[in-house]
């Protein structure tokens, strides 16, 4: 079984949280962090067919202020977003984590995680 893979930005504070959950529990994950190694088009794009725009823009960051609101109401489906997304990458709601069942999800949710570690896989 091959290991989670979290991607984020290491100075955030939920993606922290989500690593030091991880770690707490024994879980060997991957770690890809945006700002070090960019963000992979392909896994972006398969990101935003699995979750959608609305799921993956995070309208409540700061990076999402920042846009104008030309920029913010341009964001209608998820070519656009993949655009937008590609060129800010802070604006992603994070973490995304890519699953070894290849489920994907976004944000830190210790209920949600909980179960899917029950046997964690080995290092």
């Amino acid at each position: 079984m091959k290991n989670p893979v979290l991607y984020g930005l290491s100075n955030c504070d939920t993606v922290r949280k989500a690593r030091a959950w991880l770690s707490g529990r024994g879980v060997s994950y991957e770690f890809h962090d945006f700002k070090k190694s960019g963000v992979p088009q392909d896994a972006l794009a398969r990101w935003l067919e699995v979750l959608g725009h609305k799921a993956l823009v995070n309208r409540k960051g700061t990076t999402w202020r920042q846009l104008d609101a030309a920029e913010q109401a341009a964001v209608t489906g998820d070519t656009r977003a993949l655009a937008l997304l590609l060129a800010h990458p802070s604006a992603i709601r994070r973490p995304v984590v890519e699953w070894p069942n290849g489920d994907i999800t976004t944000g830190f949710d210790p209920t949600d995680w909980e179960p899917r570690n029950k046997n964690p896989p080995s290092a």
